[in-house]
């Protein structure tokens, strides 16, 4: 059992180190890996077409 828990808190350990180095909390940072294994697995949520036309529409007002 001792094995588990070292393996578990070096991954922790490794966990902080990348969100330190990233300027980002531990939750951030697993919230970022996961997000990205998401996009590049393409499995996303699609994004509803009122979300992407409001972004669209803020985008255009912050380059003016």
């Amino acid at each position: 059992m001792a094995k588990k828990a070292t393996k578990s808190f070096i991954l922790r350990v490794a966990i902080e180190k990348w969100a330190a180095d990233e300027f980002r909390s531990t939750n951030g940072q697993l919230q970022w890996i996961i997000t990205e294994a998401l996009r590049k697995a393409r499995r996303l949520p699609k994004k509803k077409k009122s979300e992407t036309d409001n972004e669209e529409e803020n985008s255009d007002e912050t380059q003016v």
